[in-house]
């Protein structure tokens, strides 16, 4: 029962930061997108790396118990690393969807968004935590 009530807990945790992150990410994508007509591939590729900064800062500290055998820098390639595996997992969904599909470039944003989303909560736990 304690192991199920943390793990809804670090659930909760891992959504407000994933939702925080993600605000971040859509408010970069469509300024890039939007107004400035960057194409989607690349607006994608700058508002993820921002939101990666974010991210990594408030899942260490607040999200993830983060294994004490390994250094800092050494959490750090690893989240960035995945994260790395997530953009490219979010640029191949809304390739798809926006040039095979021809699906809207926000809508596949929100699509993306919620299939990277499971891809990192599950990398993080099993690659951050011992």
């Amino acid at each position: 029962m304690k192991d199920k009530k943390k793990l809804l807990n670090q659930i909760f945790k891992f959504i407000i930061v994933g939702g925080i992150a993600t605000i971040i990410d859509w408010i970069i994508f469509y300024v890039l997108n939007s107004i400035f007509n960057i194409n989607p591939l690349i607006s994608n590729i700058f508002s993820f790396t921002i939101s990666l900064i974010y991210n990594y800062i408030a899942s260490v500290k607040w999200v993830f118990v983060v294994s004490k055998k390994k250094n800092k820098k050494r959490i750090f390639i690893e989240f960035v690393f995945l994260s790395i595996i997530g953009l490219l997992l979010s640029e191949f969904i809304i390739w798809i969807l926006v040039d095979k599909l021809l699906i809207n470039s926000l809508i596949s944003k929100i699509i993306s968004t919620a299939i990277v989303m499971v891809f990192n909560f599950i990398t993080r736990k099993i690659f951050l935590e011992d």
